[in-house]
């Protein structure tokens, strides 16, 4: 069984920064994406941003120039960099892997940890 473990959020103020992390573990398929995803209140869960083993990346426009994403490949660990952070970053940040093997989808979240930006 794959876990997924998430560290790192809280409350910070208007244009500060946070650094999320999300260690992996269990039996994970070395060909995967691991990303991030947000939900805030009332609202649906997106995309954040994500990272495919090999090492190339997306993010969402609207954090685009501010967050950064990377991972950890012999750690299976992916690490979100939050910069200049805004109010409508407050939410709660989820981490997500997926992987297909032998033909079949493979998806795991974490727990969920709470992003708050705030004066």
């Amino acid at each position: 069984q794959v876990q997924l473990v998430e560290s790192g959020g809280g409350l910070v103020q208007p244009g500060g920064s946070l650094r999320l992390s999300c260690a992996a573990s269990g039996s994970i398929f070395r060909l995967n994406v691991m990303g991030w995803h947000r939900q805030a209140p009332g609202k649906q869960r997106e995309l954040v941003a994500a990272i495919v083993s090999g090492g190339n990346t997306d993010y969402a426009d609207s954090v685009k120039g501010r967050f950064t994403i990377s991972r950890d490949n012999a750690k299976n660990t992916v690490y979100l960099q939050m910069n200049n952070l805004k109010p409508e970053d407050s939410a709660v940040y989820y981490c997500n892997l997926y992987f297909r093997m032998r033909g079949d989808d493979y998806e795991y979240w974490g727990q969920g940890t709470q992003v708050t930006v705030s004066s």
